[in-house]
Order: C-alpha cells, then structure tokens, then sequence
C-alpha cells in the first residue's frame, strides 16, 4: 500500500509512544507513574456526567447544526465575557469537535499549500501538523527561558517574509507551562495585522492560568476581533474523553468554518453538547474553580521535589500543567533520560523533542495533572534514578 508523503512525514507523538510503553509495562505487573500525558485526573464535572445520564434516556439524538447548539454558543459567549473579559457575540462561537477540529477547521480555513507559518519552537506538535497537512510551509522560530518560551513581537516583525501568511500561538503554553504577556501578546497579533496576516491563538489553558494583578487572564479576543482563538472543555472543565471544544472566529469566517465542519464531520457530538450546559452553571465552575487551586498545589510540589533532587527547571510554568525540565546536568540525552526513566525507575515523561528542534535533547516535559500523591512518588524514583547515574 502507497501512502502520502504527508502521513510519511508525521514522525510519532512520543508522549503517546511513552504512554504505550508505560501500558507495557503495567501490563507485565510493574506500577508505573504516568506523568507524560496532560490529562486532569479528576474527570468531568459531576453536573455533567449526570446531565450524560439524563439525556441517555432513548431520545433520539440528532445531528445539531455544524457550528453547535445555539444555546451552548450562548454560554460560551457569555462564559468568555464573565470569565475571560472578552465579551463577544454569540455568532463567532463554532463548537467543535475538541479543540483539536477548532484547529482543523481553521487550518482548512486559511492556509494554502506553499503558505509559510510562524511558530514558536518548542510548542505542541499537533498544531503546526494541521498546517502541514494543507500544505502550509511551518518555520519554528527558536525561543528560550530569555523569553519563557514564548515568541515576543519583535521576533515576528523580524521573521516576517512575503510568504508568511499567519503565526499560530499558544498561550499558556504546552509544554512548558508559561504564558505570554498580555501586552506582548497584543503587540505580536498586531504584527500580523499589519501584515494583513491572520492569527490563531491557543488559550486552551487559560482557564488553569494564575491570576495577574490580582484579576482573571484575559483572553486575546477582547482586543482582537480578527484573531482566531482555539479554547476547549478538555482542560479547565476535565472533559478530555468527551471531545468538545470551540473557536472563536471573526464574523467573515463564520459561514466558512460552518460549511466546513459540515463536510469534516456534521457536526460535534450531539449528547456532550447537550450536558455541557451545565458547565457554566456556578456550582461547576465553583468545581472548576477548586481544580485550578489543587493543581497550583500540586504545581508548588512539583518544583520544591526536583529542586531536591537537582532537577532544573528554568521558567517556572505559570498556566499549563507542565513543568519544563533541563535534564542536561545528568549527562544524558532527553531522550535517554525519558527511556531509562521508564524503564528503571517505572516514571512516563515526554522528551522534548516532541516539541521542536530547540533543546530537543535538553529538555523534558513533566505533567502535574497527576494526583499530589503520584507526584510525590514519581519524583522519588526519579531521584534515585538521577543519583544512580551520578
């Protein structure tokens, strides 16, 4: 069978390649500590499963409309101003089928094949795969703990060609857990407006970011209205299994992404839809709520037991769960690193070369979205792990 240079192309997601050997492992009787996934443990909100239960009754259970249940754009809308302080209209709200179709759709959207894309590197690798899939030309533009790993406006400016099309940005970032100024982070989509470029924004962690100045972050879609902004339930609300996220796109772009999602999948699924109201209610973002806190305590442990241990971690995450380690004092490889971790200490982690070219076999993606408990195990193995190989 012949397949398509774009499948040959696609090396592995190690994150899910480690996760595979982690079930080997399990499966041959040894307790492994998965902290290379980024999946909240605690699992949907308790108002929505039981939502699931009620509308599981045998109704029929139709399609929706391509871009979602009109009262859940609703919500979402009205979720972005109370949450995010970016009012905006219900209308640019398109439900998707996990962030990961809102990154399709808009992919399918604006990129022609020989477009040249700007990303950051590292950054999450199954973004700029849906801008190599049409056809887009990705050009990883480096970063560093100088920036927190983040691209900056001037490093767009600079980079900017007459190919470039449009820049993808996640902030907080995965994998490392850190967030782009407010103001920077205006400063670099006005960039490509000037450009006459687009500019999609990941904020799927920006539910889980600290507070600034004492308020809530704030999402890119109250300053730019011609940004594209990738959000999702998987994260801030638990969801991950249930597959429902959502753009925000502009008003122009709205008729486009409903004839696509239309032709790519119908429509999201129909019962998720339907429970997910309940999220906004108070009581499940009081739920919600209480998660962020946990998971800035586990983030507190998680940083005070590698210090112990001599582990580095150069930026501090302040959104994402996941904390970006320097592995390179132990004298080996990322990659290295990660395979005899698992392999001797029982501990999943994701090397960065997942994740880019820049500090691919320097870095190592550690996830804090395990239980406090599991986090203080892990991190004990790995200290005798790295004092073994001192």
């Amino acid at each position: 069978m012949r397949f398509s240079r774009r499948a040959e192309a696609v090396t592995p997601f190690y994150a899910m390649e480690f996760g595979k050997h982690a079930a080997e492992l399990e499966a041959a009787g040894h307790h492994v500590v998965k902290l290379n996934i980024g999946e909240p443990d605690f699992g949907a909100p308790p108002s929505f499963l039981e939502a699931v239960r009620e509308v599981s009754d045998g109704r029929p259970l139709a399609y929706t409309g391509g871009l979602g249940l009109p009262e859940l754009r609703s919500a979402i809308a009205r979720f972005s101003g109370d949450h995010f302080d970016a009012p905006i209209g219900a209308n640019r709200v398109v439900v998707t089928t996990g962030a990961s179709a809102a990154l399709l759709l808009s992919c399918a959207a604006l990129i022609d094949p020989g477009d040249e894309v700007l990303v950051g590197d590292p950054s999450y690798p199954c973004n700029r795969r849906f801008a190599e899939s049409f056809g887009g030309d990705v050009r990883l533009l480096p970063t560093g703990p100088d920036s927190s790993f983040q691209l900056d406006a001037e490093t767009v400016e600079r980079s900017w060609t007459d190919r470039t099309r449009g820049v993808m940005v996640a902030s907080p970032s995965n994998p490392t857990g850190t967030s782009l100024d407010y103001d920077e982070l205006i400063a670099l989509t006005g960039v490509a407006e000037r450009h006459g470029g687009w500019r999609m924004v990941d904020e799927i962690y920006l539910g889980l970011a600290d507070d600034v100045d004492g308020r809530r972050p704030r999402s890119i879609a109250a300053d730019d209205p011609g940004a594209i902004v990738i959000n999702s339930f998987s994260k801030y609300f638990g969801m991950t299994g249930w597959r429902l996220g959502w753009a925000v796109v502009p008003e122009e772009m709205v008729p486009v992404a409903e004839r696509l999602a239309q032709n790519y999948y119908i429509c999201p699924p129909t019962p998720a839809q339907m429970a997910a109201l309940t999220c906004f209610e108070p009581e499940t973002i009081a739920v919600a709520e209480g998660r962020r806190t946990e998971l800035r305590a586990r983030r507190e442990l998680v940083l005070d037991r590698l210090a112990r241990i001599g582990l580095d971690v150069p930026v501090p995450p302040d959104g994402a769960f996941y904390v970006y380690v320097d592995v390179s004092r132990t004298g080996r490889t990322a990659t290295q690193f990660c395979e005899r971790a698992l392999s001797e200490a029982h501990v999943a982690l994701t090397p960065g070369k997942d994740f880019g070219d820049v500090g691919a076999e320097q870095y190592v993606r550690l996830s804090y979205a395990a239980s406090q408990d599991d986090l203080a195990l892990g991190i004990e193995r790995l200290g005798r792990f790295v004092a073994g190989l001192e």
